[in-house]
Order: C-alpha cells, then sequence, then structure tokens
C-alpha cells in the first residue's frame, strides 16, 4: 500500500470512523474521494478519479435499495416501490447524506471546483456517496455495505412513505398532465454551458407542442425536476384561462 502522509492518515483516519469498520486499502479510498477535476491540475496525483467506483457503488445502491423496499413494504406494488427507490436514491438525498457525513471536507478537487462551491454541490456529493459505497463493497463485501447504507440513509424511508415525498415534481406533473390533458409530459435540453466537469443544463418541458416550463441545474435531471415544478406552477393560470 502507499504510504501516507500524516495529513491523509488523518483524513481516511477519519474515513474509518464514518464508515464504522477498519480500512485495508486506504488508496482505494483516495480513488473514491478523487474528481476528476483534479487530475487535470495534478497529473501526478497517482489514483484515477472515482468514476469508476461510482458505477460500481450505484450498481450496489440499486440492489441494496431494492432488496430493503422488497423485504420491508411487502404490500407495495412495483411502482410505489420504484417511487421510493428513486426518492431515496436521488441526487438530493444522497448529497444530504454525503454531507451530513463530511464528505466533502475529503474531496481531492481542482482550485476551480474548490472556489465555486464544489465541496458543497450537490451532484459531487451524491456521486462521491455512490464511489465511496463501491469502495467499500469491493474492500468489505455486501453486507458490510448493507449495514452501511441502513444506518446512513434508509432511515429516511419510512418518513418518505408517511408523508408521499416520494412523489417528485416530475411523478407530479406527469400525473396531472395525463389527466387534464390525455398527454405524456416530454423533456428537452435547451442549452448547457461551462466545462464537462462543471457544466449547467437548461431543460425544458413540454405538453404536446407547448413549452410548460424551464429549469436549470447541474444534471438534466435536476433541470428536468425544476422544469416540472415550473410546469407545475403554470397550470393553475391554464385551467383559469381555460374558464374565462
Amino acid at each position: 500500500m502507499t504510504s501516507l502522509t500524516k495529513e491523509n492518515k488523518k483524513s481516511f483516519f477519519e474515513i474509518e470512523k464514518i464508515l464504522d469498520c477498519k480500512i485495508q486499502d486506504f488508496d482505494i479510498f483516495k480513488t473514491a474521494f478523487t474528481h476528476r477535476s483534479y487530475l487535470n491540475e495534478h497529473p501526478e496525483h497517482k489514483f484515477p478519479s472515482n468514476e469508476r467506483l461510482e458505477f460500481l457503488g450505484d450498481a450496489v445502491l440499486q440492489f441494496l435499495s431494492s432488496d430493503f423496499l422488497y423485504s420491508n413494504y411487502k404490500e407495495a406494488p412495483e411502482g410505489e416501490m420504484t417511487n421510493y427507490r428513486a426518492a431515496i436514491v436521488c441526487t438530493p438525498s444522497l448529497a444530504e447524506e454525503a454531507k451530513r457525513l463530511g464528505y466533502g471536507d475529503l474531496l481531492f478537487l481542482s482550485n476551480g471546483e474548490e472556489v465555486s462551491g464544489g465541496r458543497q454541490r450537490e451532484y459531487i456529493l451524491a456521486n462521491t456517496f455512490e464511489a465511496v459505497l463501491g469502495a467499500l463493497f469491493l474492500e468489505r463485501g455486501i453486507e458490510v455495505c448493507r449495514k452501511f447504507v441502513n444506518k446512513n440513509l434508509f432511515y429516511k424511508i419510512v418518513e418518505i412513505v408517511k408523508n408521499s415525498t416520494y412523489k417528485d415534481s416530475k411523478s407530479i406533473f406527469q400525473e396531472i398532465v395525463q389527466e387534464k390533458f390525455n398527454l405524456t409530459p416530454k423533456y428537452d435540453v435547451i442549452d448547457s454551458w461551462g466545462a464537462d466537469h462543471n457544466k449547467t443544463f437548461k431543460v425544458g418541458v413540454y405538453v404536446g407542442k407547448e413549452l410548460f416550463g424551464e429549469g436549470e441545474g447541474g444534471s438534466k435531471q435536476k433541470a428536468e425536476q425544476e422544469a416540472a415544478q415550473a410546469g407545475l406552477d403554470k397550470i393553475p393560470l391554464v385551467d383559469k384561462a381555460k374558464s374565462l
């Protein structure tokens, strides 16, 4: 294993506390906290970006969340379980937990990401949550991952189901549009700008040929949610106009 500086050892002993387990391979967790922007400024950095671990962690999370819901919500149909899962593994939910766990402080980021608030940026934190889970899977296996997400993520499911917050803006907007207009909303990217690691997307949501709302975000998913919310805000105005 590569020797670590005193500063890095201190940081990664914190990771052991966060994950509540001993770490044998610190290198894989350094990879999990390496944002690709850092590599552009530090070609000497011996670790790759966390994108492959994020891919693996996403698959682990999908399995564990599906298994949890299947085991604990025995009367819920497939569609409801899908909505529950989407609410718990969405970017804001994962970012919230990553922030609470202190992941942002341990990220390797470029100076540009640093000054622009990258340590608090939702999609970076959410991706890091998945990357760390991927590293934990390789380090300790699926049962340790299960214990971790049960404690640090799935505790929110009870409130999500109780308060129906699993119905996000896109889901609600689609239900209303299908009921009122017998159509399904369509989302299109109108514009995007910024560097590859820091893009902003502008998305429009259309009902038929009519633009109902626009939204912006650091990911297409976030922009679509914002557009759907704008569409929800417009529906009462449409109803009012029809009544005149």
